[in-house]
């Protein structure tokens, strides 16, 4: 697999380093029992990504960029390979609630307020409430949600939502955020602002994000490592290391080296036959 050099250095396997891996798989495989049969979503992906990377997703409807980031959040079990979470097992990381995840759907709770919805995964942990409003104060400010403590899911806007469902998933302070395609349903113009916004949060919280997507704009401005997936069964086919520098302002979209680095993208997902001729 051919990669991109740059700051993050990269293996000759077109993987992360493997000592400060936070996400490391080694020939991944699932294989779903339907009552159509056997269907395999992932097949021998080889991946590693380091700690403090925002890596990107990218490729068809059904390629198991979504099954990869369940998997790590040991919501789906791998049928074949390994897979480690900051040298854990996926169920290990999930009891020691090592990552947040913040789904396609705000998912928030209509009759919680919003620092009550932030407060429900802190509430199960058994946080004391002291510790517990601290954290609600600091994560919604983190995503410019603070003077919004006590308005419902209904009172706020779509972007908004995400941005409490960000929070949320922020509020016990895992080193790793896994993202399923946020801000997908949401319009360009929010979509844009919220995309800004998350690089502003990744900035200031050191987070290492695996983030999914169908936007190559949006994988190319986030992202330090773009992975392109191939159609079912789910394979790694290309590694695009960025060479944006972390400051993005949505301008930099129009610039030479964004456009060849969307352009590589586009390949990739021309060559895995992502796209129908």
């Amino acid at each position: 697999m051919e990669t991109r050099t740059g700051a993050n250095a990269m293996g000759s396997d077109g993987t992360g380093g493997a000592s400060a891996s936070v996400v490391s798989a080694r020939g991944l495989g699932l294989t779903f029992e339907t009552n159509d049969g056997p269907v395999q979503a992932l097949s021998d992906v080889d991946l590693s990504i380091g700690k403090g990377e925002f890596v990107s997703f990218i490729g068809p409807s059904g390629c198991g960029k979504t099954t990869f980031l369940r998997v790590i959040a040991d919501l789906e079990k791998p049928t074949a390979g390994t897979i480690l979470v900051n040298g854990m097992t996926p169920q290990e990381a999930r009891e020691r609630r090592a990552y947040g995840y913040v789904f396609q759907a705000a998912a928030l709770l209509p009759w919680r307020s919003i620092a009550g919805n932030v407060a429900l995964p802190l509430e199960i942990m058994g946080v004391p409430a002291a510790e517990r409003d601290q954290r609600i104060r600091r994560t919604l400010d983190l995503v410019n949600l603070a003077g919004f403590e006590k308005k419902y899911p209904w009172q706020l806007s779509g972007g908004m939502q995400q941005r409490a469902s960000i929070a949320r998933a922020l509020a016990f302070d895992a080193d790793l955020l896994l993202m399923d395609e946020p801000f997908g349903a949401l319009d360009e113009i929010v979509r844009d602002h919220l995309n800004r916004q998350l690089l502003e949060l990744w900035a200031r919280t050191d987070k290492t994000i695996c983030f999914v997507t169908h936007s190559i704009p949006e994988a190319v401005y986030l992202s330090t490592r773009i992975v392109v997936m191939s159609p079912r069964p789910g394979r790694v086919t290309d590694v695009i290391e960025s060479t944006l520098p972390r400051e993005r302002p949505l301008e930099i979209r129009e610039t030479p080296e964004f456009l060849a680095i969307a352009h590589r993208v586009r390949e990739g997902l021309r060559a895995g036959h992502s796209y129908e001729e």
